[in-house]
Order: structure tokens, then C-alpha cells, then sequence
């Protein structure tokens, strides 16, 4: 199942960076993941400096 990014979000950038997929965009009112493009792979959530980032 795909990691989500929920509203704790700061836009800090540090997702987008690090994903080796680049499935992380930035949205309207905080970064996105793409489900698709979404490999699992936990590299977001351990990088997440608010922990907005869980499996959905």
C-alpha cells in the first residue's frame, strides 16, 4: 500500500528529495505521493522531520 502525506505537512521539501521513484510532487496545500508510481519503500517516512508521512 502506498505512503501517504497527511496535513502535519510543512512543505519542507525533504520527501521530494529523497524519494528514488521522484513519485513526491508538491500540491496545493502540501506535498503529494503518487499511489502509481509508490514503491513502498519507507524512504519518505524516515525522512519526514513531522512524521506527516504513513502507510496508507
Amino acid at each position: 500500500m502506498a505512503y501517504v502525506i497527511g496535513n502535519d505537512c510543512v512543505s519542507c521539501g525533504s520527501c521530494e528529495g529523497n524519494c528514488p521513484v521522484s513519485a513526491i510532487s508538491q500540491g496545493d496545500e502540501h506535498y503529494v505521493i503518487d499511489a502509481d508510481a509508490c514503491i513502498d519503500c519507507g524512504t519518505c517516512a524516515e525522512t519526514c522531520p513531522v512524521g506527516a508521512i504513513s502507510q496508507g
